[in-house]
């Protein structure tokens, strides 16, 4: 299937979806991207020369992992039950996604050490190599940008989730790239957003962010279409591509 049939049916169905998608989830991105400016704000207050992260900090970056966990969870499961054509409540989803966290939260931390060992390694080796590291972590976040389909849709253990993104996004590499580089315009929209609603305080920039965040999600939903469409097992009646 070509990728702007993807990105389409992908579009139609965010917005089809878009009101119980907020309901469910906004209340998630306040808590992230809360911690996320908190810690942004400590980071930037904090002596360069003799830097200090405490229990809080840590404490604040478990949470932050975990929360983030449940709201790939949440999304997830709530993509795979539309797609079979059912029509799941908030609070079926919400209390079955916790079921997966554990499972997402260590698959996350594996493949970002893998993603980002290249970089480490190769910086550490020299510095003008970085740029090389850079762009082979590019590469493995395309391959491993899969990993919680494996997790939540195919039921896998992390290690398993991992292998199994990593075989699977071979074939579709390139479509993954061009699906994630979304994430440059949104990321540019953001940056120019987060400068405007500084001028109107904290409460103003946490609503502006968890915008962005929120309307983020859209490229999860076109990687899901593009698994979809990719599985080797038939796809259901119901599936994301009706949700026109």
């Amino acid at each position: 299937m070509p990728l702007s049939a993807i990105l389409t049916q992908a579009f139609n169905f965010f917005r089809n979806n878009i009101s119980q998608l907020a309901f469910m989830l906004v209340p998630i991105l306040f808590i992230q991207v809360g911690i996320q400016l908190w810690l942004s704000l400590e980071i930037s207050s904090a002596d360069l020369e003799n830097p200090q992260f405490g229990t809080s900090h840590m404490v604040a970056m478990m949470v932050l992992l975990l929360v983030f966990s449940f709201l790939i969870a949440a999304l997830t499961l709530f993509l795979e039950i539309r797609s079979q054509g059912h029509s799941p409540s908030n609070a079926m989803i919400l209390k079955t996604s916790l079921n997966f966290v554990p499972a997402l939260l260590l698959a996350g931390v594996f493949s970002g050490l893998a993603i980002l060992a290249p970089v480490m390694i190769l910086a550490a080796v020299n510095v003008n190599l970085m740029i090389i590291g850079i762009f082979i972590s590019l590469y493995l976040f395309a391959r491993l940008a899969f990993v919680n389909f494996m997790v939540v849709v195919e039921r896998l253990t992390p290690m398993e989730a991992i292998k199994r993104s990593f075989s699977f996004s071979g074939p579709i590499a390139l479509k993954t790239v061009v699906v994630l580089l979304l994430y440059i315009p949104l990321s540019l929209f953001g940056g120019m957003l987060a400068q405007l609603t500084q001028l109107g305080g904290l409460p103003v920039q946490l609503v502006g962010e968890v915008i962005v965040a929120f309307f983020g999600l859209f490229v999860n939903v076109a990687l899901f279409r593009l698994y979809m469409v990719s599985r080797p097992t038939p796809e259901t009646p119901g599936n994301i591509q009706n949700e026109e």
